[in-house]
């Protein structure tokens, strides 16, 4: 069976949730950006509810942010690869990878689906997750979690 030629994208955006998920999608982004040296930003989102202004200050949850990014970098450098961190404040996190991806001209998004189960045990995809495959304006990839590795 001939070799598989790895996808080719010259920019992608990784959308990080904080959770135990994020360094594996990591690590894939920069395997596979490896041989096309494609730019990587890894953007990670703080939603705020509405009853807050979209540029309010969060220093509470930015420090939070500010690992979630700084694990990325680190992962990044042990691998000698390259990517730009982005955290945004927005209200929705769909709509705010979405419109990241759009506005750096991304040509893949990639995203981390944890493996979690409702009460009742139906799976859970949550909002960001279809937002992006209905409305991302260029190709995305979903890299679920395998089942038992759920966060705790």
């Amino acid at each position: 069976m001939p070799e598989a030629n790895p996808p080719v994208f010259r920019r992608a955006v990784i959308a990080l949730s904080g959770g135990s998920f994020d360094d594996k999608i990591v690590r894939l982004a920069l395997e596979v950006s490896r041989q096309t040296h494609a730019e990587l930003i890894a953007v990670h989102v703080v939603e705020l509810n509405w009853t807050q202004p979209l540029d309010a200050d969060v220093a509470e949850r930015s420090e939070e942010a500010q690992r979630v990014l700084d694990a990325a970098e680190g992962i990044a450098e042990a691998m000698h690869g390259k990517l730009e961190s982005v955290l945004v404040q927005a209200r929705d996190v769909g709509a705010a990878i979405v419109d990241e991806a759009a506005a750096r001209d991304a040509d893949l998004l990639i995203l981390g689906l944890p493996y979690r189960t409702r009460f009742g045990g139906d799976f859970a995809i949550g909002r960001a997750v279809p937002y992006a495959l209905k409305n991302a304006p260029c190709a995305v990839w979903v890299v679920r979690e395998p089942i038992g590795e759920e966060s705790k």
